[in-house]
């Protein structure tokens, strides 16, 4: 099997934006592959599938690309928007992220609101009926560019890799990334097992797995420093995400803040350097090799998501 080596932080990319790292040691018997997506211009494994709808709405002759974010699919967007000279507008809860600091440096007008994620979602669709403007959300107009640049993780494992990985950990938001990966495996006959993760008992994926979707009260979920972009009481896309990771044999997976920043802590030997929650699926993988039976065998490739 051929694998991209462990770098440091500041070495080339692949063809795709972003390293393949060998976790040696990372967990001992166990071959653990990170597929670095913060290694993107916006630190964010959301930058192909911002640059795709872009893309869509240049060619449909738009003028502005109007967005709800946590964080990273603002940074992606405002990055992928500034690229090809479109205005964004990104709608960004109060207090998350960095307040729009890096969106705003990249050229978006950020709009702050009180109140969840799912409230930004609904100002951005009010946004979006402004003349020129599209609603570029994940499951707007656009959502099959969305799924198509979520999909490119997909494409470079296998330009990658001599053969599938056993199992991929993937994190869970609102299930996009996990419904566009699951497409794509199916499209190249790969077996590979996914294992979504997120913050546990803030997701309504996590909270209703294995049984039907059921969202959450909106005052039931809990925003820390630590696991803020991972949390909404209504995973939009999380009936369909939940599908596709049980057509594939795996499982939904919940870490609390102490194994996230665990999971951080430990990919700073290996080169990678993402936010507490953006090691959200290894905090997942290393959960589970530490519970009863521990990981399976084969090669397991783990998601890094944002910086």
């Amino acid at each position: 099997m051929s694998t991209v080596s462990m770098a440091p932080v500041d070495a080339p990319t692949d063809a795709f934006g972003t390293p393949l790292i060998e976790a040696t040691g990372l967990v001992p018997g166990v071959h653990i592959l990170i597929k670095d997506e913060t290694r993107y211009a916006s630190g964010s494994h959301k930058e192909p599938a911002a640059r795709a709808v872009v893309a869509r709405a240049v060619a449909e002759g738009r003028t502005e690309v109007v967005v709800a974010t946590c964080g990273n699919y603002g940074r992606a967007m405002a990055m992928a928007c500034r690229a090809a000279g479109m205005t964004c507008t990104v709608v960004l809860p109060t207090g998350w992220s960095d307040g729009g600091e890096f969106m705003r440096a990249a050229g978006a007008r950020v709009h702050l609101v009180e109140g969840s994620y799912e409230d930004a979602v609904d100002e951005s669709r009010r946004l979006a009926q402004a003349p020129g403007a599209v609603d570029g959300n994940v499951d707007g107009p656009y959502v099959d560019a969305v799924l198509a640049g979520h999909g490119v993780v997909v494409a470079a494992l296998r330009a990658a890799l001599d053969e599938p990985p056993a199992q991929l950990w993937i994190p869970v938001g609102n299930g996009t990334t996990v419904i566009a990966v699951h497409r794509r495996l199916r499209e190249l006959g790969w077996p590979t097992v996914l294992q979504g993760v997120c913050s546990a008992g803030n997701n309504p994926v996590v909270t209703s797995w294995p049984g039907p979707y059921r969202m959450l009260p909106p005052d039931a979920v809990t925003t820390t420093d630590h696991n803020q972009p991972l949390v909404n009481w209504h995973a939009l896309q999380g009936p369909e995400a939940m599908a596709a990771i049980s057509d594939t044999g795996g499982a939904v997976h919940g870490v609390d803040d102490d194994q996230l920043q665990r999971a951080r802590e430990s990919l700073a030997g290996h080169g990678a350097y993402p936010t507490t929650a953006g090691a959200v699926a290894l905090a997942g993988l290393l959960a589970r090799a530490e519970a009863p039976g521990g990981l399976s065998a084969g090669t397991h490739v783990v998601l890094l998501s944002g910086r």
